[in-house]
């Protein structure tokens, strides 16, 4: 019997838009309002398709036209070596040829039970330095404390806020300060129930670090995420000083260029929420990766700032990861994606049970897209 190949393969990028601009955060400038979305399309010669985010490039796309799909998709672990860059159409496809949403397939695939239904905890990722342009610590406290009221009537009840404006910003005294004075902002906005992260971007020393997690404690604080480059000694003096301090905030990293050495921290102790990020480290790595932070006892939350469609790609991890703690939410609308059957309601989002990720694809924006500015090959 012929095998199922790879008769056409389409890439474009598309544009999205953030609700507001997004200002700075420790280490880097204005982020924007416009979001790049890149994707593949990949059909094979019985017709099905699938698509989802790729950054293959036109060798790349090439090389995998004509290939037979068993060659790209492994049934025990997701993408192979030569299907890596197209981790994302593939399993879109995959799920959608066995009728069945991705978490479904992912928690098979693991040996677990395939969920019925799926909610998946969220946080609201906007609340960035959109206040440097405000001369006083009350002004910016606002700011960010509207911006979070509009996240709660979005449904969010976990918010994550940049911190580290003594870093590069600010003087350190006084980006230090308003750092402070608005995590008490957003934490009187959010009320009392909601989860509050912030993250320095590595933009603390150790000794601001437990600067303002002292002077925030009654903030309760989740996770402290990327407080410097990761640094051995600097965990395990934190690590203590958080006991010694009866504070329960966990360590979170990995978003960026992590210490290679970051998963034996990990796995000690230092380290309790890794954050790879998701599209760059691919969703059968993620897989593979968070199967054994479950069994460490270490909670996975995969960052993916910045692409829209990582926030529903996210979601589906969790139907064969125990520990998936969040799904970071980048609130974004791109023209010719929609996920409109992703609902945020009371912090969680509300995954669709559709085949495949869940996602549709304007096919008349997508191949216009792809003619004009992108890729399109076929057999």
């Amino acid at each position: 019997m012929p095998k199922t190949r790879i008769s056409a393969v389409e890439w474009a990028e598309l544009e999205g838009r953030r609700p507001r601009l997004a200002g700075c955060n420790a280490r880097l400038g204005v982020h924007g309002q416009s979001v790049r979305v890149p994707l593949a399309r990949i059909t094979t010669d019985d017709g099905a398709s699938g698509f989802g985010f790729c950054r293959a490039t036109e060798e790349q796309i090439l090389d995998v036209l004509g290939q037979p799909l068993d060659a790209l998709f492994d049934a025990q672990y997701g993408a192979t070596p030569a299907g890596q860059f197209f981790d994302f159409p593939l399993w879109d496809l995959m799920a959608k040829r066995a009728s069945q949403p991705v978490y479904r397939l992912a928690a098979t695939m693991a040996g677990k039970p395939a969920p019925q239904s799926l909610r998946v905890s969220c946080y609201d990722t906007s609340l960035y330095m959109d206040d440097l342009h405000l001369a006083s610590d009350e002004e910016a406290a606002e700011l960010l404390a509207a911006e979070t009221r509009a996240g709660l009537a979005c449904g969010h009840r976990a918010f994550k806020i940049k911190t580290g404006r003594g870093a590069r910003h600010m003087p350190v005294e006084e980006g230090t300060r308003r750092d402070i004075a608005v995590i008490r902002a957003v934490r009187a906005a959010a009320g009392e129930g909601a989860i509050l992260m912030i993250d320095a971007n590595d933009g603390y020393t150790l000794n601001l670090a437990k600067r303002v997690l002292a002077e925030t404690a009654d903030c309760r604080i989740y996770w402290l995420e990327e407080p410097f480059h990761e640094d051995h000694a600097l965990y395990e003096d934190l690590q203590a000083w958080l006991r010694a301090e009866g504070l329960p905030t966990l360590i979170a990293d990995g978003e960026g260029e992590a210490s290679p050495n970051l998963l034996a921290w990990a796995q000690a102790g230092l380290v309790n929420v890794v954050q790879y990020d998701l599209l760059s480290y691919g969703f059968s790595d993620w897989l593979a990766l968070g199967a054994k932070l479950d069994g460490w006892g270490v909670h996975s939350a995969p960052h993916h700032y910045g692409r829209h469609i990582g926030n529903y790609a996210v979601c589906h991890l969790a139907g064969a990861l125990a520990r998936l703690a969040f799904a970071e939410w980048d609130e974004t609308v791109t023209p010719g994606l929609d996920g409109g059957g992703y609902v945020i309601e009371e912090g969680q989002v509300v995954v669709p049970d559709s085949p495949g990720f869940g996602l549709t694809l304007d096919a008349e924006v997508f191949t216009q897209a792809a003619a004009t500015r992108g890729v399109i090959h076929a057999l």
